[in-house]
C-alpha cells in the first residue's frame, strides 16, 4: 500500500513540476507562447503561480514565482514522502533536515528540467528522422531545443541531412544531469 501511495504522489507531482518547468523554460527560450501546447500549460499552472506573482514579481526573465511554486511542490512532495516512509519520526530531525530538504528539491528540479531538455531533443531528432510533422507540438520542440542546438551548429555543422549538434549536446546534457545526481543530498 506504502509503495502504491508513493508512487502516485511522485508520479503526479512530477507530473505537474513537468508542466511548471515547462512554464519557467519557455519565455527563456523565446518560445510562441500563440502555440496551443504553450496555452495549455499556461492554463493548467496559471492557478498556482498567479496568486504567487502578485507578492513575487519576475526578475528580467527569470519567472521567479513559477520556481518558488515548483520548489514549494517539490518540498511538500518530499515531506510527504518521508512521512509515509519514515512514520513522525521525521519531525525528529526535520528542523536540521529542512535545509538538506530544500537544497535537494532545488537539485531535483534542475535534473528534471535537464531531462525535459534531454527528452525534446530526443523527440525532435526521432520526429525529423521520421519526417513527421506533430503540429504545435513540433513547433514547441523546436521552440525549446534550438537555443541549445544552434550554439553547436557553429562548432559542428551539419553534415548533409545529418546534424550532429544534437547528439552534441543530448551527450552534454546527459553529463550534467550525473554531475546533478552526483549533488543531491541523501535524505
Amino acid at each position: 500500500m506504502k509503495d502504491a501511495l508513493i508512487f502516485l504522489i511522485d508520479t503526479f507531482t512530477r507530473l505537474y513540476l513537468l508542466i511548471l518547468l515547462l512554464r519557467f523554460w519557455l519565455p527563456m527560450v523565446r518560445a510562441n507562447f500563440r502555440n496551443p501546447v504553450a496555452q495549455g500549460v499556461l492554463r493548467y499552472t496559471s492557478p498556482a503561480v498567479v496568486p504567487v506573482r502578485r507578492f513575487i514579481p519576475a526578475i528580467g526573465k527569470l519567472d521567479t514565482a513559477t520556481v518558488l511554486v515548483a520548489l514549494a511542490i517539490q518540498v511538500a512532495a518530499t515531506i510527504l514522502i518521508l512521512l509515509i516512509v519514515r512514520g513522525p519520526v521525521v519531525f525528529d530531525a526535520f528542523g536540521s533536515a529542512f535545509p538538506t530538504i530544500v537544497f535537494a528539491a532545488l537539485v531535483d528540479l534542475a535534473s528534471m528540467s535537464v531531462m525535459m531538455f534531454i527528452v525534446a531533443i530526443a523527440l525532435r531528432v526521432i520526429l525529423g528522422f521520421f519526417g513527421r510533422y506533430l503540429g504545435p507540438l513540433s513547433d514547441l520542440l523546436n521552440d525549446l531545443t534550438e537555443p541549445l542546438l544552434r550554439p553547436m551548429r557553429k562548432i559542428l555543422p551539419p553534415l548533409g541531412v545529418v546534424d550532429l549538434s544534437a547528439y552534441l549536446v543530448f551527450i552534454l546534457l546527459i553529463a550534467l544531469n550525473m554531475v546533478l545526481a552526483d549533488l543531491r543530498p541523501a535524505i
